[in-house]
């Protein structure tokens, strides 16, 4: 087993990751910028050293105060979390060329997934459904429009190169394509550095469904079932659960069996995620992406499934077996996370603050991955995420019930947060009835 970690992240995810390696008897490195130095992570590590000031940029971001640390403190192997550089290939090749270790799938993969066009030209080679749309980039206006007429209105207009549901517009004509197109274009330069533009026919009835799988290091690729994450705002994700109440038996096994040739397709190692949009129409599937690392989500798969996926990774990394028989795995029960953010409940907006009372949830079939702890701060420079809590039961039923005890149970005050969304989502009758799909929040407001 790797001997000592480096986790390059922060949070809610630097914690969870410190809280395994630590019980494997792994030494913990925290990096962490000047606004963090309070929060649990950096205690909570063998040891931590500051990379930088609040801009990520600066800090967690910053490859080679990073790179500095790991050579500062001894660290073996970096752990990159999600976000960040935890898809940057470059910075995977720079760890590696530096002699450690890098927890995460190979930079050729990384670099392969990472523009969306490609992406989708390899899936398709490879088997894997993919929805109408480009080929190859739109390099002008006046090129989506010609594409657009080919694979028919309405569009979604996406970035090459985004990601976490930014760089995302929708298009139902030629008037709205020219004025996406172009904002598109504009904020993909700006955030990404590639201004490379894709069109794909965009379903107003949809459901987001991913998989996780975890590439072996004897070079198998499993499958480790599915997650439902149509619950949403601004394409970005509020609450995920395992497994989907949208699919039957036999459209599951197509969606796993695709899952995995996508990643036997890239030579896949450590663990990643097939995001796919799936029409409940027509029971038809598309590849949407794949996130080549941890997903903010992975805590359903490891509810239902009993597997900690961080050891998974680790031993991935090592080149060791994995802790569970990746021939017997099996989903039991149902697991539901709600991610708790620093934002009002109504528009979403960031709202963040001290915290002057925090008191998680407890009970049966509960677990909470926190970043903060009372008396600590949320600040404006990161992601408005502070929590997910995580609830497990026999069925879905009894896992939403315990979701709304563990949402009318969190005592959390001084920030915005979003726990009375998530109260009136529990008792909608849409998503009680699992016939939901990615609109679900806009009709809700």
């Amino acid at each position: 087993m790797i001997e000592s970690l480096l986790v390059a992240n922060r949070g809610e995810i630097a914690r969870r990751i410190i809280r395994t390696a630590n019980s494997l008897g792994v030494r913990t490195v925290a990096v962490y910028s000047e606004a963090d130095a309070e929060l649990p992570f950096v205690r909570e590590a063998t040891e931590a050293v500051c990379v930088g000031p609040a801009n990520p940029a600066q800090s967690y971001r910053n490859a080679e105060a990073i790179l500095a640390a790991a050579k500062q403190t001894g660290a073996q192997a970096v752990h990159p979390g999600y976000g960040f550089l935890s898809e940057n290939a470059d910075f995977a090749r720079t760890v590696e060329a530096n002699g450690l270790i890098w927890v995460g799938p190979g930079a050729d993969a990384i670099t392969a997934m990472g523009d969306k066009i490609n992406a989708r030209n390899l899936m398709a080679a490879a088997g894997v459904p993919v929805a109408p749309g480009t080929a190859d980039p739109a390099e002008s206006a006046e090129a989506a429009l010609a594409a657009a007429v080919e694979i028919g209105y309405p569009v979604m207009v996406k970035a090459a190169a985004g990601g976490g549901g930014m760089g995302m517009a929708v298009a139902n004509d030629e008037a709205e394509l020219t004025e996406q197109y172009g904002k598109v274009r504009a904020f993909a330069e700006r955030m990404f550095g590639d201004g490379s533009v894709l069109l794909e026919r965009y379903f107003p009835r949809v459901r987001h469904i991913e998989v996780q799988i975890l590439g072996l290091a004897d070079g198998r690729v499993v499958a480790l079932g599915e997650r439902e994450c149509s619950v949403q705002r601004r394409n970005q994700k509020l609450v995920e659960e395992s497994p989907s109440p949208a699919l039957s038996r036999e459209q599951r096994a197509q969606l796993l069996a695709a899952a995995v040739r996508a990643g036997e397709a890239v030579g896949y190692r450590n663990a990643g995620t097939v995001e796919c949009l799936f029409d409940p129409t027509t029971g038809d599937f598309f590849f949407l992406e794949m996130n080549t690392r941890l997903q903010v989500e992975h805590p359903v798969t490891e509810a239902v499934f009993g597997v900690d996926l961080v050891e998974a990774q680790l031993r991935v990394a090592a080149g060791l077996p994995v802790q569970f028989d990746p021939d017997a795995l099996v989903s039991r029960g149902h697991a539901i996370e709600l991610r708790v953010n620093a934002e009002d409940p109504k528009r979403f907006l960031p709202g963040p603050g001290a915290i002057a009372t925090w008191v998680e949830p407890t009970g049966e079939g509960v677990r909470v991955d926190a970043g903060y702890v009372q008396g600590n701060t949320v600040t404006p420079h990161y992601d408005s995420l502070m929590a997910k809590v995580i609830v497990y039961g026999v069925d879905r039923d009894e896992a939403i019930a315990r979701a709304r005890a563990a949402v009318g149970g969190f005592e959390l005050a001084g920030p915005k947060n979003n726990l009375p969304f998530f109260a009136e989502l529990l008792d909608n009758a849409e998503f009680v009835s699992g016939d939901y799909d990615t609109g679900i929040v806009s009709r809700m407001r």
